[in-house]
């Protein structure tokens, strides 16, 4: 295979990962809530890191500051954050996940999971480590162009 072929086969199969991950709920049991992508990323990132400022969330997720204020704030609404005074001192009111959202993330973290089980199924263990670290260098390769590295627990 060229490179060109290599290049273009891998934007193909990216974008066709893209499409079927988060909603994975197709692959996983029915639940009757489900966090949308935008507030399953944010949640998952507070939850990573901890308190996070909306400055700070703009600098770890790459999007503008007035998005984030709808996002964070219909997120307050339903219960999966809470603003908090910094507890480092500062000025800025942070943004925490609560048990609520910890819950919330908790169940399509297992859902998404449980789908993707689903799909590799027949696989044998090793392909599926394989593929987790591959997975990872290639995600770690993205944070690392971009300047916004993921905390991983």
């Amino acid at each position: 295979m060229t490179t060109r072929t290599r290049h273009d086969a891998l934007e193909l199969e990216t974008m066709l990962l893209t499409r079927y991950l988060l909603p994975n709920r197709r692959f996983a049991s029915e639940r009757t809530r489900y966090l949308e992508r935008s507030a399953y990323t944010l949640l998952s990132r507070v939850a990573a890191q901890g308190p996070m400022s909306i400055g700070e969330l703009s600098d770890a997720l790459g999007l503008d500051v007035s998005t984030l204020n709808r996002q964070t704030a219909a997120m307050t609404k339903t219960g999966d954050l809470a603003r908090i005074p910094d507890p480092e001192g500062g000025m800025a009111r942070k943004f925490q996940a609560t048990a609520t959202g910890k819950q919330h993330l908790e169940a399509d973290r297992h859902a998404n999971a449980e789908g993707l089980s689903t799909v590799v199924a027949d696989w044998p263990p090793e392909d599926v480590d394989t593929f987790v670290a591959l997975l990872r260098r290639f995600n770690t390769d993205l944070e690392n162009l971009d300047g916004r590295p993921w905390p991983r627990e």
